[in-house]
């Protein structure tokens, strides 16, 4: 009797594996240093490749003991233990988990139909495709389980059938697949639990959004996840849905990246597994990943990052920059992700572009890095225009329609994150300049925001010279400050002395036009109550009555009034400011803009016209009651400080 039919089980003793049959062993086979003691008969019987060894060896005695040494054998010795139990007609279970290493193994040893019927090869290829290929839990554990044995799967052309029937699935309704959660669909209990005869289960019922499939693929090491996610965008599923997938790839397994991107969506912090299995972690987790691998694998995701926009997006590329610091990718790569933020900038946020200098640079946050953000969004606007936005909900949950002004948004956070980082005391003055100067001028319609942030700058750093400070203030434009920030800055003591003396110039300007403006305004409206057909002057007193007009008129009179002793409070504060200057510099004893000033503001021949039209209102009623007064003055003594812009 052959020895396949006396066997009772295969045992190791140590190093060494043995099959218990009636006869002593005539065959080792050394696996990776394991040796197992079995029988040429039942091995050359199924296996071609040793059977084309044997034969080749001559100069064996076949009564003596025959060893055979596998090299690179597929799948180790754990592997080559469940080919022997089939040589020996032993049983052999078939998993998702070995199906392709032993598919592998016995390709290696080519165990075709031709060395026996219904042969290995054939058993394992019938499994792939009647179970297998069919069922989406086989097939991700059949891919993670893989890795081993990739160079040999890929031969066998076992990984793109595994991808195929993985993206098929991903595009095709789950319950189709035999998962729980639809299963029980009709007998869902009125709380949503599932139901087991009747029976509440406790168990909820799992969603099957457009993300069930994120942690799955998860598992998969980084060259099988890049190949699937190709394969995928070939059977035309959605740039939105694998860019979520990249997403949850990376920060499952790139430090750090998780805790940044954790409010990147709702959705994502409730996601659960809608497989009801378990995959073991794979090797390639965040704990064991090294530097070079985690390196590869940031590489790999911005390279299979499609060219989108979104708030989310933005954000998730953001924190990837930061990891790239952190592990210190090459310049390219980081070349690379700066442009792309920059093409997306008017959707980033102040807490995202803090990002810390992980380099030996004496500043705390990376200036260098936003600055050349900025200017690759300055420099590129078309191109940022041209990319189309994510829509889907899960990903994007809080973007909203595309701005007509980008610019002014940007504009708006850069001078949020010079504020944040002015406190930093050893930053520059360049690198305040630099990143002031960035922006056209035409992105900002009012510079209270860059004020504000000199304004910190220059109270953290007090040992500034006023050339220092005069070279920043340079690139503000006075007249665009508010009517707040002229009154804070013309008692600003931190500001140098030129720069307060153009402050207070531009606010009598803004003062003046104001005044003018309210004079016109009273004008037009008595004008329009004079001139309206149908009316008579009793009809006028009936409806508003004499006691309202003079009521207003005396108030436009106490108004006006305030507004020239104003005035002349700040000619006489210039004429101050003025000799304090000539008794300091020299240089500055006439200087040009103060003459201007003054000049501009002392036409007291305007007294008269003035009071030719305080008399004209005063002696007209007014048909239609005006409720706008005067600007009034937002101080009235230089000793006032306003605390209603900075505090």
């Amino acid at each position: 009797m052959s020895p396949v039919a006396k066997v009772s089980e295969f045992h190791r003793e140590g190093n060494d594996w043995f099959c218990k049959t009636g006869l002593s062993s005539d065959t080792t086979v050394v696996v990776d240093d394991v040796k197992f003691h079995l029988h040429k008969f039942p091995l050359v019987s199924k296996c071609g490749k040793l059977a084309r060894m044997y034969e080749e060896s001559k100069s064996i005695d076949k009564k003596s003991l025959w060893t055979i040494v596998l090299e690179e054998f597929p799948g180790g010795s754990d592997t080559f233990l469940i080919v022997a139990r089939f040589c020996y007609r032993a049983r052999v279970d078939f998993t998702a988990k070995n199906l392709v290493s032993i598919h592998c193994a016995a390709e290696y040893l080519e165990m075709t139909n031709e060395y026996g019927e219904d042969n290995l090869i054939s058993q394992v290829e019938t499994f792939l495709h009647k179970h297998v290929l069919r069922n989406w839990k086989d097939c991700i554990l059949a891919l993670q389980s893989s890795t081993p044995v990739l160079k040999s799967a890929e031969k066998l052309q076992m990984i793109p059938k595994l991808m195929n029937a993985v993206s098929t699935m991903v595009c095709t309704d789950p319950s189709l697949f035999g998962w729980p959660m639809m299963m029980y669909g009709t007998l869902q209990s009125p709380g949503g639990s599932i139901l087991w005869n009747g029976i509440n289960t406790g168990a909820r019922m799992r969603s099957s959004g457009s993300d069930w499939w994120y942690e799955d693929i998860s598992y998969l090491s980084v060259d099988l996840f890049k190949r699937l996610i190709k394969m995928m965008e070939t059977k035309g599923i959605r740039a939105e849905s694998l860019a979520g997938a990249m997403m949850y790839y990376a920060r499952k397994y790139l430090p750090g990246l998780g805790r940044w991107q954790s409010g990147t969506s709702s959705s994502s912090k409730s996601r659960r597994r809608v497989v009801s299995f378990s995959l073991a972690p794979s090797s390639s987790s965040s704990s064991s990943m090294s530097p070079v691998d985690q390196i590869a694998l940031l590489e790999t995701i911005l390279s299979l990052l499609p060219e989108k926009r979104g708030r989310s997006f933005c954000k998730f590329l953001l924190g990837l920059l930061r990891v790239a610091f952190i592990l210190g990718v090459d310049g390219n790569c980081v070349k690379m992700l700066e442009r792309r933020i920059g093409m997306q900038l008017e959707l980033a946020t102040l807490e995202n572009l803090l990002i810390l200098n992980y380099s030996d640079s004496e500043t705390l946050y990376n200036v260098d890095c936003v600055e050349r953000i900025i200017r690759h969004f300055v420099s590129s606007p078309s191109s940022s225009s041209e990319l189309t936005e994510f829509s889907p909900p899960s990903l994007d949950p809080e973007m909203s329609p595309s701005s007509s002004a980008p610019l002014r948004k940007v504009a708006k956070l850069v001078d949020s994150y010079m504020a944040e980082v002015a406190s930093d005391v050893n930053l520059k003055p360049d690198k305040m300049r630099s990143l002031a100067a960035a922006l056209p001028e035409s992105s900002r319609p009012l510079y209270d925001g860059l004020y504000r942030a000199f304004d910190i700058y220059f109270k953290e750093h007090p040992w500034l010279s006023d050339r220092d400070k005069e070279q920043l203030c340079n690139i503000m434009d006075y007249q665009r400050l508010s009517i707040d920030a002229c009154a804070h800055a013309s008692h600003n003591d931190r500001l140098p002395l030129r720069v307060v003396l153009q402050v207070l110039f531009f606010e009598q300007m803004h003062l003046r036009t104001a005044l003018v403006g309210s004079l016109n305004v009273a004008n037009t409206e008595i004008g329009h109550a004079l001139t309206i057909p149908g009316r008579t002057g009793q009809e006028i007193v009936q409806r508003d009555g004499w006691v309202t007009i003079v009521r207003q008129n005396q108030v436009l009179k106490v108004d006006m009034q305030k507004m020239r002793s104003r005035v002349g409070e700040l000619e006489e504060e210039f004429q101050s400011i003025k000799q304090e200057m000539k008794k300091r510099v020299g240089s500055l004893s006439s200087p040009r803009l103060v003459k201007i000033g003054c000049k501009f503001l002392l036409p007291r021949a305007s007294d008269a016209k003035n009071d030719t039209v305080q008399n004209s209102v005063t002696s007209t009623p007014r048909s239609v009651a005006t409720n706008q007064e005067l600007p009034r003055s937002s101080r009235h003594s230089k000793h006032r400080k306003s605390f209603s812009f900075f505090g």
